[in-house]
């Protein structure tokens, strides 16, 4: 596809309709502007923190771990890691 598109007051710019619809691109959606020497490479930004809370609760799910076991398990791996850097608690 091949479009002119104008810069506005502000730098601001329209992508095509055409070209929102075929990519799905929403209002609020981010992008990384590139600069190749001139060359303006627009790629969009993944966020990786709703994708990775996905696999995670996914891979839990699977396991058949509840929240409250997987905090346990963190609680005694951090207590286990305290102990072998800094040696055994004084309690």
């Amino acid at each position: 596809m091949d479009a002119t598109i104008q810069v506005r007051q502000r730098g601001m710019f329209t992508l095509p309709a055409e070209l929102r619809e075929r990519y799905k691109i929403k209002p609020g959606d981010t992008f990384r502007l590139v600069d190749l020497d001139g060359i303006f490479v627009l790629t969009r930004m993944v966020p990786l923190v709703p994708e990775l809370a996905r696999e995670i609760e996914r891979a839990r799910l699977e396991a058949g771990l509840s929240v409250e076991d997987m905090l346990k398990a963190l609680r005694e791996q951090r207590e286990r890691y305290t102990a072998d850097k800094y040696g055994p608690s004084e309690e």
